[in-house]
């Protein structure tokens, strides 16, 4: 698998990623339903800066094809904190390619000074609210069908693991993964 940095000229490989997503996929990913991306979507997708705005983007070798993508977005109240995102075509869910991908922009987004990610995840993502409880995320608000997650982000080198709290089993590997 290649990931690199999603450019501005990659804005088809993620209409076709899209294009790839279920009903179901789309709704998790976008909180409400969505049928296509716009061109200004696209280009906001797609004309990242790098530092505030950081996607990582996994593409097939076999047929150059997008097959997921990770971004965070740095809140612009708090330079330390910053939404993530993560978006896997479903014949490639459930496979470690988000956790990949999420490993990887963590250390950029530590690299960047940013030391906590947030996630806002859809109510019924079941799934995905156990894994981040189970990665040391905590909740950190509710909002009408949706969850908001805090994650903090380890020093480069620490292997300490955050705290859980009593009956919490052990992250799988210290890395947030937030995935359909």
């Amino acid at each position: 698998m290649l990931i690199r940095q999603v450019q501005s000229a990659d804005a088809a490989l993620v209409a076709d990623g899209f294009a790839r997503l279920s009903p179901r996929s789309r709704q998790l990913r976008f909180l409400t339903a969505k049928k296509q991306l716009s061109g200004a979507e696209l280009r906001y997708l797609t004309d990242v800066d790098h530092h505030d705005h950081e996607a990582l983007v996994a593409v097939n070798p076999a047929d150059g094809r997008g097959v997921g993508i990770a971004r965070y977005i740095r809140h612009a109240g708090d330079p330390h904190a910053a939404e993530i995102a993560v978006t896997i075509v479903d014949d490639w869910q459930g496979r470690g390619l988000g956790t990949e991908l999420v490993t990887r922009l963590s250390g950029r987004a530590r690299h960047a000074g940013i030391c906590r990610f947030t996630a806002l995840v859809a109510e019924d993502n079941t799934a995905v609210a156990r894994m981040l409880r189970n990665t040391g995320a905590r909740l950190a608000d509710r909002g009408p069908g949706t969850l908001e997650y805090e994650i903090p982000l380890m020093p480069p080198g620490d292997r300490r693991q955050p705290h859980r709290g009593p009956g919490a089993r052990p992250a799988h590997s210290g890395a947030l993964s937030v995935m359909q």
